[in-house]
């Protein structure tokens, strides 16, 4: 074989349908689009009208309050952070902080700071240092002989 006799399998590659181009093609004269109106015509954008007819995001009432100073914490679990240092990726005698979290691929980023929940067990004895965590969590991490210290960005709260 060849390069110049290299080819594709059969059925690998498909011609693409070049519409517009005469009645016979069976994509010719309105090319697909069906017959008039705004949708048969280039730039249509109708997102959301209801044809002149009040819209529903309109009628419908508003409701609630968006808290722009809130915090958004990154939720970790007890059991996540034993998984990743049962797999080598934590290192449970060194502190485990957001970044090292990070580092292992346990959180993708940081946003506001991370908090810890109880879900999962903990067996290994860790210093955790975070922005948040549960009562339950707190208490897991002491019962396994760990200790857990809050960073001053929760205590604020």
């Amino acid at each position: 074989m060849k390069l110049n006799e290299i080819k594709d399998n059969e059925g690998a590659s498909k011609d693409r349908i070049r519409v517009g181009r005469g009645i016979g093609s069976g994509k010719g004269k309105t090319g697909g689009r069906g017959v008039k109106g705004q949708k048969a015509r280039s730039g249509v954008a109708i997102n959301g009208f209801e044809g002149g007819q009040m819209p529903i995001y309109r009628r419908l009432p508003k409701r609630g309050f968006n808290n722009i100073f809130s915090s958004d914490f990154v939720v970790v679990s007890l059991g996540r952070i034993q998984a990743a240092i049962d797999a080598k990726k934590l290192d449970a005698s060194a502190t485990i902080d957001a970044a090292s979290l990070k580092a292992a691929g346990v959180i993708r980023r940081v946003k506001d700071g991370v908090r810890v929940l109880a879900d999962g067990e903990l067996s290994a004895k860790v210093t955790i240092e975070v922005a948040g965590a549960s009562k339950a969590a707190v208490e897991k991490i002491e019962k396994a002989g760990g200790s857990i210290k809050l960073l001053a960005a929760a205590a604020a709260e």
